[in-house]
């Protein structure tokens, strides 16, 4: 296990305001939500095994009303029961980071420690820390043998970068990134904690579309080559259907799916977009995009408008950026990086002292002075789809396994070496039951120390699940979560069959036996009402304990249900969510909750960190002997056929009897064909 300190949280509490809940935001009336946090006192949950009893305040208030009414649920014979109360608000503290100069003590133990660092951890002093942001970040922590870039890793750096006296400055190459907004926001909030330092942050972009400019604007300059690639365009949601294609070569996929907002399966059982599918999308990119505005203007000092009709304008000439303010500079790297000797000095005969991403972070925290306090908080990860066991294609750390991550989640709430726990969560869900027993288990976690969930990129459906059995969930303003709702189904390959000449005949026992067995038809009527009553009672369960959880009633959660995907700002006004913030907000909630000081210094335990194995190492050395890349890995997984009910934000996968996929030759040269294009 590793660990990772937290330092000087700040003791500001942000208010509340309450917003009103439109279910499409237009770009012209999108502004930032004034809400930051929301009001939770300390849940009060029976330590019973059945969980009889869940008691916490409204997640809403008025910052001009104190006294305000909650809803209090009670679970009794599985039925959800309303009952009214009145209790203390309480506001949640913002996490935000506060750089303190180290005292002259501190400064010399730190010298000394340097000193005596192994040899793979110093640093020549005036060094300047180089991070190249591009391709995927991870929010998993990495281990030596890894490949890519790891957002804990990231922050990390960034933090000891500050405190680091031999650190100069920071130079991020910031070029395409592969990943959410979620992890952009919590970068650029690390990059703004560390100019807090009075050290200097440069951006060099040869490379640069609307998640690169947002990471760059939060330095101090930015510069760009005369070839450099700006697309500064705009943004767009897309979707595609395959349900043609799948026609014409006689495969028919029958979706069941609950929410009129669950679009996942759409790509299959559709050829367009839905009328609801439509609405979600054009509000979510409604919010991301006036987010993006609103911020870009901020930093620029322009007005809105100014920003939006630089947009609309198409520019591309690194010219005219420099000339309407967008970036510095025009200038190649190696001018950059002259520039930067001449500030530090550096004779130009010298090499400019830098440290890259990679030997940084070996260095230990300790090494410059962020030495941790006794009381520990333990963070769960929990990144990429949800399966109850691993596959034969999944890697460490790809994926979210039920039973390992239930292990986690045992071996905190068993040990009193820990005050609280944290799950940080990115996954767009899966498997329903495996979701619902991890919730299980969060849940019998909550009961004994407080859990809060951290929410990345995004945390929808099965991801959302998890998120909902903790004490308070903390979600970035552009988290993608929700999606309460669930998608089943199979594909009728009848057609197909005829076409290539390949029989299937049955024998059975039982009035049902077929209902997954049978992919050579059609369900028989009697099949299709069970198929829907199964789905319609799985999505059942995961409303009525999203509203169990949220302190809702159910006719108020189907209002925000329905399997749709909000922001992590709209789904705070709508009561899905807590408070707006990144891992440090939710720190330092985490603290309030178990009755930690503010201002004490806390050791934060990271679970299970993932151990160098053969397919990582030979991914770290250029090689692939496993299989295909990433991509192609992902497809297989989408067109694997997996056991029960998904609860997933986007793709979906099918029912199967267990191992049928494998025995039945026709679904392997079926995804075979898909796996190779």
């Amino acid at each position: 296990m590793s660990k990772l300190i937290l330092l000087h949280t700040s003791y500001h509490l942000t208010p509340i305001h309450r917003r009103a809940c439109n279910s499409v935001v237009s770009p012209s009336l999108f502004t930032p939500s004034s809400l930051r946090s929301q009001c939770l006192r300390p849940q009060s949950i029976s330590p019973s095994p059945p969980l009889s009893l869940r008691s916490i305040s409204a997640r809403a208030f008025d910052s001009s009303s104190p006294e305000t009414k909650e809803e209090e649920l009670k679970e009794s014979d599985g039925e959800i029961v309303n009952k009214t109360t009145t209790a203390d608000t309480k506001e949640y503290p913002s996490g935000e980071f506060q750089f303190e100069k180290a005292s002259a003590w501190k400064s010399f133990v730190v010298k000394l420690r340097m000193l005596i660092a192994f040899p793979w951890q110093r640093v020549k002093k005036g060094s300047v820390l180089t991070i190249k942001l591009r391709g995927q970040v991870s929010d998993q922590l990495k281990s030596r043998f890894s490949s890519g870039l790891s957002l804990p890793q990231i922050c990390e750096n960034l933090m000891k970068a500050a405190y680091d006296p031999r650190i100069s400055g920071v130079y991020l190459q910031i070029e395409s990134l592969n990943c959410g907004w979620g992890k952009v926001e919590e970068i650029r909030r690390h990059i703004l904690d560390f100019k807090k330092s009075g050290k200097f942050v440069v951006a060099y972009v040869p490379a640069c579309g609307e998640k690169e400019y947002y990471l760059a604007s939060a330095c101090q300059e930015i510069y760009a080559p005369p070839s450099a690639y700006f697309s500064l365009f705009g943004l767009t949601v897309q979707s595609s259907f395959v349900r043609g294609v799948l026609e014409k070569v006689g495969i028919e996929p029958q979706v069941e799916r609950i929410g009129k907002y669950k679009s996942a399966g759409d790509q299959l059982a559709r050829t367009t977009m839905s009328e609801e599918n439509c609405e979600m999308l054009t509000a979510l990119l409604d919010n991301i995009y006036g987010n993006w505005l609103d911020v870009i203007s901020s930093t620029r000092g322009k007005k809105r408008e100014d920003i939006e009709n630089f947009i609309n304008e198409g520019v591309y000439q690194v010219e005219k950026l420099k000339e309407e303010g967008w970036i510095t500079n025009i200038q190649y790297d190696d001018e950059v990086i002259s520039m930067l000797k001449e500030r530090l000095g550096v004779q130009k005969e010298k090499t400019l002292p830098m440290v890259d991403y990679r030997k940084y972070s070996k260095v230990q925290q300790w090494t410059v002075g962020l030495s941790g306090g006794k009381d520990k908080i333990a963070i769960i990860r929990a990144s990429g789809s949800i399966s109850r066991v691993r596959g034969g294609l999944s890697l460490p750390g790809s994926s979210i396994i039920g039973e390992q991550f239930i292990e986690k989640i045992r071996t905190v709430r068993e040990s009193k070496r820990y005050k609280a726990a944290i799950i940080r969560i990115d996954s767009p869900g899966g498997d329903a039951l495996a979701s619902d027993l991890m919730w299980r288990e969060i849940r019998l976690l909550a009961a004994s120390k407080p859990v809060i969930a951290s929410m990345s990129d995004v945390a929808a459906s099965g991801g959302y699940y998890m998120a909902m059995a903790a004490d308070a969930i903390v979600a970035e303003n552009l988290t993608l979560t929700g999606s309460i709702g669930v998608v089943t189904g199979k594909f009728n390959l009848g057609k197909l069959y005829e076409k290539i000449g390949f029989n299937k005949e049955i024998i059975s026992r039982g009035k049902y036996a077929e209902v997954l067995a049978a992919e050579q038809r059609s369900f028989r009527p009697e099949e299709a009402e069970i198929f829907a009553k199964s789905a319609q009672n799985a999505y059942k369960q995961f409303r009525d304990k999203a509203a169990l959880s949220r302190l809702m009633t159910v006719d108020k959660m189907e209002e925000v249900a329905q399997g749709r995907v909000w922001t992590g700002n709209d789904a705070a006004s709508r009561g899905l969510v807590d408070a707006i913030g990144g891992l440090s907000r939710a720190v330092a909630i985490a603290k309030l909750k178990a009755n930690i000081p503010q201002d004490k210094q806390v050791a934060l335990v990271e679970l299970a960190r993932p151990s160098p194995t053969l397919p990582e190492i030979l991914s770290g050395i250029g090689a692939s002997l496993v299989g295909v890349d990433r991509t192609m890995k992902e497809v297989l997984q989408e067109l694997t056929f997996s056991d029960g009910v998904q609860a997933r934000m986007e793709g979906i996968m099918f029912q199967r009897l267990e191992g049928a996929s494998q025995a039945n030759p026709i679904f392997s040269l079926f995804k075979d064909y898909f796996g190779s294009l």
